[in-house]
């Protein structure tokens, strides 16, 4: 092998944080070499390969001239190995490049151990520092009060999740706010109902499903009288006037029904900074709104609506006031993203909401920006489709708890099949409930979030195939490990640790290539706010794994030498793994 190579730095690079780049570089040093190429123009070119192929570059996008046979083999010609780089080989005008295995498996293990274990904000493997000193605003979940937590809230708070952890690992001081739909006239109704249907004792026991059963009941009565309804409008009035007796009961069931629903969220492993809702936006910042958008001749008043016209960027006419004088949820959304930037001063400002809504999100952004703000351009709309068919087994639709109460029982009856594993599982209910909600997950993040997806059952609690359970069972192997072998743990530290042995199985090969590859699976889903990335990533990794068990065996290896390195493998595995699930915010499981 040659000499030790120097690389050189190029901008926009972090071989500290992810070692790939330094092995782009590498790729790209022998490229600006032998081609009429810069080191930085040559790093773009350098790509994943694909079957089988560690690194690939596509010569006829440099636009070099000539013929690219012609510079594909002037590279091969002139190829040294080094440490870095092990072989070169042409197809066409692709030039395929294998890394050595020993650097690539011995610089991403210790990476990985480095990051995870030792550095001063440990664990920060697969993070980066993009979003340094920066803050974001991610709003997700945002279900209504007395309304069913219906799917469509389930997928932008498991979305909403995701994208508040990703934010977080690049390096963004990220604001969790849950906008609540927490007025309006359907509280009139309520109000009016729970006059008649209203049990204080079934209030305080679960809030969010009593006051649901009331509104169906009172909207029953709508229905037959119109009464009813009038009845309501007035009351929400008097609410909206700020009339305290019609106030007092309203800030009882909001609160209980933030409690209740503090305690779903932290089922599902997710935590907001603020619950904040519709009720909350100040009079004064939708006035202004109104105010400002008159003084810039935006508005027009049909039938004493107040509209903006955006025919022109095919947007139709939004109303931002009813003729009664009300506000709608245009005129508080606009009204609440003036007073989120005035509290906050957010360098941007993610929505998670369904595409359902693409049109009132357009038309709620283009309006912030004919009133000049500056920060208009800094709001970002993250969509996803709907779930069809999400019901309980009975058929009936659901709230979110019915659906985690489910997905654990039927998790449940299937951990008892076994006997033998369900008596050494400390906490079986725990268990299963973490197992179900990772089934949940997992489902609806393995497709891209702008599909549809139908919602099954038996698909998403099996233990076959791409699904919750068999992320959880993977990392549950791999922690097993160190329970199994005793005797090679606590590791010596990395330097003690020989991982030539390794370089002879593929497999081990094959995980090092995946592990390091990780710092870049996150900054891609960075890019396109797709959790899918993340779970394909995390089932490549356990197949890989999964692959590995027969022939890279820890148990029974009688050279301690090697166990060790085995075991560094699989330890490294189970670390990043276990980051992968978390950023996706499922908790990962010890014993199962």
């Amino acid at each position: 092998m040659a000499t030790k190579t120097e690389l050189p730095v190029i901008s926009g690079t972090d071989p500290s944080r992810c070692i790939m780049d330094a092995f782009r570089t590498a790729i790209a040093k022998r490229l600006s070499e032998t081609l009429p190429l810069s080191v930085e123009e040559a790093y773009t070119g350098v790509d994943y390969g694909k079957k089988g192929e560690d690194f690939t570059v596509a010569l006829p996008r440099f636009k070099l001239g000539g013929k690219p046979v012609d510079h594909a083999k002037k590279v091969i010609e002139q190829f040294q190995a080094d440490e870095w780089v092990a072989s070169v080989s042409h197809d066409g005008v692709f030039l395929h490049f294998k890394l050595n295995t020993d650097t690539l498996i011995r610089k991403v293990l210790d990476q990985v151990h480095h990051l995870t274990h030792e550095s001063e904000h440990a664990p920060e493997y697969g993070s980066n520092s993009v979003g340094k000193g920066k803050k974001v605003i991610v709003e997700y979940s945002s279900p209504n009060i007395a309304k069913s937590f219906h799917v469509g809230h389930l997928r932008s708070t498991i979305i909403g999740a995701f994208l508040a952890n990703l934010y977080k690992a690049c390096g963004w001081e990220v604001i969790s706010l849950n906008y609540l739909g927490d007025w309006g006239t359907q509280f009139g109704l309520i109000a009016t109902g729970f006059e008649k249907y209203g049990s204080q004792e079934e209030l305080e026991k679960d809030a969010i499903k009593h006051l649901f059963d009331v509104y169906v009941k009172v909207n029953k009565d709508a229905d037959a009288d119109p009464n009813v309804k009038a009845e309501a409008a007035k009351w929400f009035k008097r609410m909206e006037d700020g009339d305290e007796d019609a106030l007092k009961n309203w800030r009882v069931w909001r609160e209980l029904s933030v409690k209740k629903y503090e305690e779903e969220y932290a089922r599902l492993n997710v935590k907001f900074d603020e619950y904040t809702g519709e009720s909350k936006v100040g009079k004064k910042w939708m006035d202004f709104a109104i105010e400002r958008l008159n003084e810039m001749k935006l508005i027009e008043d049909t039938n004493g609506a107040k509209l903006v016209d955006l025919e022109k960027w095919k947007l139709g006419k939004a109303v931002v006031r009813k003729k009664d004088g009300t506000s709608i949820y245009l005129t508080r959304d606009i009204g609440g993203a003036i007073e989120r930037y005035e509290k906050y001063k957010f360098d941007k400002m993610i929505y998670v909401v369904s595409s359902q809504q693409d049109l009132h999100l357009k038309q709620f952004f283009k309006v912030l920006e004919l009133m000049e703000f500056p920060w208009a351009k800094d709001l970002v709309h993250v969509n996803y489709g709907l779930v069809q068919g999400m019901s309980t087994r009975k058929g009936t639709v659901v709230f979110l708890n019915e659906i985690i109460k489910e997905a654990a029982n039927v998790m449940h009856e299937q951990m008892q099949s076994n006997e033998e594993k369900y008596k050494s599982i400390e906490d079986p209910i725990v268990t299963s409930q973490e197992i179900g909600i990772t089934g949940i997950k997992i489902q609806d993040m393995s497709p891209k979030r702008i599909n549809n997806y139908t919602f099954n059952w038996d698909r998403m609690l099996n233990f076959e195939g791409d699904t919750g359970p068999y992320l959880q069972y993977a990392h549950v192997r791999l922690a097993s490990i160190a329970r199994k072998n005793p005797n090679l743990v606590p590791l010596p530290p990395r330097s003690e640790i020989d991982t030539s042995s390794l370089s002879q199985y593929n497999q081990a090969r094959e995980i090092a290539l995946l592990l390091g590859s990780y710092p870049d699976v996150v900054k891609t889903a960075y890019k396109t706010h797709e959790p899918s990335g993340i779970v394909t990533f995390a089932f490549r990794l356990a197949h890989a794994i999964s692959s590995a068990w027969d022939a890279v065996i820890v148990k029974g290896e009688l050279d301690i030498e090697k166990a060790r390195a085995k075991m560094y493998l699989y330890e490294c595995a189970r670390d990043v793994l276990g980051s992968a699930m978390r950023l996706l915010s499922i908790r990962p499981l010890e014993r199962m």
